[in-house]
């Protein structure tokens, strides 16, 4: 039995010729489609930090000691320090002029190498700012506190994830007192790890359910998962197959991703971002079955309940060798380029948000 059949006159080979080009081109204008972003990435000599970048890079640098320093490995099987990271993040938005809220979830783990959890309860914690004439529309940036328990090593947890709650301290407090349209909340999550992530007890899907539940409109959320990881090495960045033939190998930049159904609010946040940042960026929306990875963080919750979201990261274990390890510390983060983007997004959440 014949598995291939051939065409067997030269205008057969045409038809299947004009056919595999036809196949091939779509392919490739959906990949490009998926991976096209506006606006141009920053590139060349950083500038020197400005005064105000400065003060935000020394802030950064203090809150990730205190969170991966001071307190180190957090997560529900060490409470003691979940709870000292939570009121030590309400006291930070306090100092940043906010009054901050908990909201307390049920966590049930019946079963888990590291210990059942039963009957504990875990909690997020927001700050709000409140828009104006379109304050029921909501615009939410955070991260998750917590670290990956290993019962081998410790995990300090410096750029997974104290860097993201520096920059969402960070970004409240550039923010508070602007003059802004929309409402624009700041949440630490709990439980982004695993065994919680992508399930009940999960912070931010804990979160984003309660949003869908008292009908907000969320109109976009962002998840800050991981941003202090950089490199002018070449071949420094790596990628899951086929994103190295589109993307830059060198790991001197900040990435926007998300889903498909993400794309225009990911369009709109980076092309904020290129014209206020002097900063390298890339970005991307691809479906799901092509990207598992981008389900990778707190986004995901809010995907599932329907709110378009992305996380704005230095691509995680793609790029950091100290990823879930004991080397994951304060010392090995770049503060200084952490502070352009944290002061490149404070712009790009005032123009989300809207300026009155």
């Amino acid at each position: 039995m014949r598995l291939l059949c051939y065409p067997r006159t030269w205008r057969g080979w045409i038809i299947l010729g004009a056919v595999v080009l036809g196949v091939a081109g779509l392919l490739v204008g959906a990949f490009l489609y998926f991976t096209w972003m506006p606006g141009r990435s920053y590139g060349g000599p950083l500038p020197a930090l400005t005064a105000s970048q400065t003060l935000t890079r020394d802030r950064l640098k203090a809150d990730v000691a205190h969170l991966a320093g001071d307190i180190g490995d957090r997560n529900l099987w060490r409470p003691d320090k979940m709870s000292e990271a939570a009121s030590w993040i309400e006291t930070r938005f306090l100092a940043a002029g906010y009054t901050p809220r908990r909201q307390e979830f049920p966590v049930n783990l019946p079963e888990c190498r590291y210990g059942a959890l039963k009957d504990v309860t875990a909690c997020n914690v927001e700050a709000e700012l409140t828009g104006g004439r379109l304050k029921d529309e909501i615009l939410i940036v955070g991260a998750h506190y917590d670290t990956r328990q290993r019962s081998e090593q410790s995990n300090p947890g410096a750029d997974d994830n104290a860097s993201g709650i520096a920059g969402t301290i960070e970004l409240a407090r550039l923010l508070r007192g602007r003059q802004v349209s929309r409402t624009i909340r700041f949440v630490a999550w709990a439980n982004e790890e695993w065994p919680f992530f992508a399930t009940d007890n999960m912070g931010s899907y804990a979160y984003a359910k309660r949003c869908r539940q008292r009908g907000e409109k969320v109109v976009g959320m962002i998840s800050l998962e991981m941003i202090g990881c950089f490199s002018d090495a070449p071949g420094s960045q790596h990628y899951p197959f086929p994103f190295a033939l589109r993307y830059p190998s060198t790991a001197d930049f900040i990435g926007f991703v998300g889903n498909h159904g993400s794309r225009r609010f990911i369009r709109d946040a980076i092309r904020s971002f290129r014209q206020h940042a002097q900063f390298p960026s890339q970005g991307g929306a691809p479906p799901i079955f092509l990207a598992p990875d981008i389900t990778r963080s707190d986004q995901w919750g809010f995907w599932e309940m329907g709110y378009p979201g992305f996380m704005l990261t230095d691509t995680s274990n793609f790029r950091s060798r100290r990823y879930h390890t004991s080397a994951d510390t304060p010392d090995t983060l770049d503060y200084g380029r952490m502070a352009r983007v944290v002061t490149g997004m404070a712009d790009v959440l005032a123009d989300l948000a809207g300026r009155e």
